[in-house]
């Protein structure tokens, strides 16, 4: 019987692997940049009733509700345990959190997923990668309002003190994400009431 598994096959098998691989990782939807993008509006907009009083089930158990973040600057970011950027971004998010944590910064992580379905998906996850902020899951509703009608993940919330959203990121770029995250949330921090 011939060898199956020739050294031509087995590069051709890479190349093909590297650019699934590749393709996959870069978008968590098929219709929108993964390029981060921050909103430029000097009049920054209140995080919506609906996003701040929802009580969103949570990974630990206890539910989450941003309402409860108020007076503190919050990083939310929405993302889903199948998404290669977000599989990207989540050390560098734990990185913040670690440096920030200190300052008065709080991160609640959001999973666009299912929660019956994704359940024990986020705890391994979480495990996995070390995650020490809150992780839960947002209801379609705050989901949609905060994405509004950009729907691909991960995003990112810098939220002020005084609950309004500072920036807004979109996908996860590993050269230029972390900075303008750690610029928008000293900005956040400098900010008067």
């Amino acid at each position: 019987m011939k060898n199956l598994w020739t050294t031509r096959r087995i590069i051709f098998t890479l190349i093909v692997l590297t650019l699934v691989a590749l393709f996959v990782g870069s978008s968590c939807n098929s219709n929108d940049r993964t390029t981060p993008t921050t909103a430029t509006n000097s009049v920054y907009p209140p995080v919506p009733p609906v996003v701040l009083e929802t009580e969103l089930r949570a990974a630990s158990g206890s539910p989450i509700k941003l309402s409860d973040y108020s007076g503190k600057v919050l990083l939310v970011n929405l993302w889903a345990t199948w998404c290669g950027p977000c599989r990207l971004e989540t050390p560098e998010l734990v990185k913040l959190h670690k440096e920030y944590q200190a300052r008065g910064v709080e991160m609640v992580g959001l999973s666009t997923e299912n929660p019956d379905a994704s359940a024990q998906r986020v705890v391994d996850f979480v495990k996995a990668f070390n995650v020490d902020y809150h992780v839960g899951w947002a209801t379609p509703e705050v989901a949609l309002t905060l994405m509004q009608g950009r729907d691909s993940i991960p995003q990112s919330f810098i939220i002020t003190r005084e609950g309004r959203i500072l920036k807004r990121f979109i996908g996860f770029s590993p050269a230029a994400t972390p900075p303008q995250l750690r610029q928008a949330l000293e900005d956040a921090l400098a900010a008067k009431g």
